[in-house]
């Protein structure tokens, strides 16, 4: 795990949020306020060393995150593993030096000169953006940083932390800026801790959906698409299955399905607010007669459909469902695999009620995740997130949406989080995130409740008493981006899909030549009964063809030779085990349609 990767560029977080800023009341609790000063300060120590070794080298922004920290630096030549190591080796002279943290507050010139004499010209560019008059510093050593903390006391107590990898990342993500070096390390309080970290990064290595897709022939990623991913065969039969379960599901809570355009015309997206929020990561086409803009999502589009029609309360709730192609221009540093892409499918749902149907209609979309995610194994944790800074509307609908949303939360006693500044422009969200094999936490999905687009598409309805009113929408999705669902899904049950999500069911192997008529009996048998199985036609060895098919993660290896032949049965070797069990084959078959119809429609 300390192989040293010049990557594709990362971008860092925006300098307003990034972990720099965070007190004591942002955590949980006090073991992970503790961990976060742990790599806040490792963090320090790294950018120390660096520069210790490469003093020409220019400083960005090293945030804690999740399980560990990183710096992003300029250096003047790409690191190597080698450097990695000296730089690892450094950090620990440092920290058994035992140099304490001393915080300093610096007026804004003193803190220019000192950064500005020695070439530190992304540390003026913090502060210039910023607006900062008195500039937080921190001091290890002779080692000075721009920092708000906090930190921990002294380096003497980061004893146990590792050097990872380096990545490639741009000055604020953007690619016409300078291009950095990334260095990864992740630190802990005990060397058990520590130990038991690189351990599950060797596990989550054999788990990476990546690595998985590539092996079982799920998806491809080409450079001429980024972030658009090609679905094979195998891929794409695990979408179709999904999006097939989810459509039943969704039509039997009583949602329509519809299908909207692709390209729309910016009016759309101006009346919805997305042009003035979040045009800067849409794709856009001009034209004549004004910019079209690939949508990003569907909700403009579902606003039109409802105000296309007067409608009732007796109409209400009105359900319709979406799946078609989203596009988002994320950052390319941000793309990563499945989990982050340009291009998605969400099982995107609107949901538009009268004001009093908000806290049903939530509950009702809470169970379904449950049922949803509890078919698949995953654990999952709510998280409540409110009005970000650049929120579209009233602030008296939104402390009414807000307080709606963590009220269902409180009363039903679901445990949450609370996300300050993590809502949409137009709602508040109740979030559910599940965590991939490195203990990252992906938002998959999400209720939002929003009183401000219904009003910004002037949508009416005809109350019991004859008034117009408007109605509020819930914005939803059960597994989020479907392709981000398949990642989760594949780095948790390590590509081994239940039975009825499977792309491949079932591979009949003849023991030999001999016996491929026979396997072909089979396997036709169970395709006829709308089965997923195939027949291994190569002159290879049984232990051969068995171990073709371990990649593959396939749930039944149907080994057939003249014993089953004889007998019309089957040897059946399941992936958990490599004993054999010989049944029939209309047994099998039985066995097999029981286990396809299950899942959580």
């Amino acid at each position: 795990m300390n192989e040293a990767k010049n990557d594709v560029p990362e971008s860092p977080p925006s300098l307003q949020t990034e972990s720099h800023e965070l007190q004591r009341k942002d955590f949980a609790s006090d073991q992970d306020y503790a961990l976060h000063c742990l790599r806040h300060s490792c963090a320090h120590v790294l950018a120390q060393a660096v520069l210790e070794l490469f003093p020409s080298s220019r400083l960005g922004v090293g945030p804690a995150v999740e399980n560990g920290f990183y710096y992003d630096i300029e250096t003047p030549q790409p690191l190597s593993d080698e450097d990695l190591a000296r730089i690892e080796e450094r950090m620990r002279e440092n920290i058994a030096a035992d140099h304490a943290f001393v915080h300093e507050n610096w007026s804004r010139q003193e803190a220019e000169d000192y950064f500005g004499q020695r070439g530190q010209t992304f540390k003026l560019e913090i502060m210039r953006d910023l607006g900062l008059e008195d500039c937080s510093i921190y001091k290890q050593g002779d080692f000075v940083d721009l920092c708000r903390g906090p930190h921990v006391q002294h380096t003497g107590q980061l004893p146990h932390f590792k050097l990872l990898k380096i990545s490639g990342a741009y000055w604020r993500g953007d690619a016409h800026n300078a291009q950095m070096q990334r260095i990864y390390g992740t630190v802990w309080q005990t060397a058990e801790e520590l130990q038991k970290h690189l351990e599950r990064l060797e596990e989550a290595e054999k788990r990476d959906h990546r690595k998985i897709g590539q092996d079982m022939e799920l998806f491809a990623l080409f450079p001429f698409s980024p972030g658009s991913p090609v679905l094979l065969p195998n891929g794409l039969t695990v979408y179709k299955l999904l999006q097939d379960r989810m459509g039943r599901l969704l039509k039997a809570e009583g949602y329509q399905e519809v299908r909207g355009p692709v390209l729309c015309h910016q009016s759309l997206w101006q009346t919805s607010g997305h042009w003035e929020k979040f045009k800067d990561n849409m794709f856009l086409i001009e034209q004549e007669g004004g910019a079209y803009g690939l949508k990003p999502m569907n909700c403009p589009v579902h606003m039109s459909i409802f105000k296309m029609k007067t409608k009732s309360y007796r109409d209400l709730p009105f359900r319709i469902h979406d799946e078609s192609t989203l596009h988002r221009n994320e950052l390319s540093g941000t793309l990563a695999g499945l989990a982050r892409l340009r291009m998605f499918h969400q099982d995107d749902t609107h949901i538009f009620v009268a004001k009093e149907q908000v806290p049903a209609e939530i509950e009702r979309l809470l169970n379904m995740v449950a049922r949803v995610y509890s078919a698949f194994d995953l654990e999952y944790s709510c998280k409540f997130s409110t009005r970000p800074d650049n929120f579209m509307g009233e602030q008296s609908l939104w402390d009414m949406a807000e307080t709606t949303l963590q009220t269902l939360l409180e009363d039903k006693h679901i445990p949450y989080q609370i996300d300050r500044g993590g809502g949409a422009f137009y709602g508040p969200k109740i979030d559910i995130d599940v965590k991939d094999t490195l203990g990252r936490a992906w938002q998959l999905a999400t209720t939002q409740v929003d009183f401000q687009m219904p009003q910004r598409f002037e949508l009416k309805y005809a109350a019991a008493d004859g008034s117009l009113q408007t109605p509020v929408v819930i914005h939803s999705a059960i597994y989020g981006a479907i392709e981000r669902f398949m990642a989760l899904l594949i780095e948790n049950c390590a590509g081994q899909f239940p039975v009825w999500l499977a792309p491949e069911q079932a591979r009949v192997l003849p023991v030999s030549d001999r016996f491929q008529d026979y396997g072909d009996e089979v396997c036709r048998r169970l395709v006829d009964h709308g089965l997923r199985a195939t027949l291994d036609t190569s002159s290879e060895t049984l232990s051969a063809k068995i171990h073709k098919a371990h990649p593959y993660r396939i749930p039944y290896l149907l080994i057939v030779g003249g014993k089953e032949v004889a007998n019309q049965t089957v040897s059946v070797r399941t992936r958990a085990s490599r004993k054999n069990e010989v049944v029939g084959v209309e047994q099998f078959i039985a066995r097999l349609q029981e286990e396809d119809r299950r899942g959580f429609d």
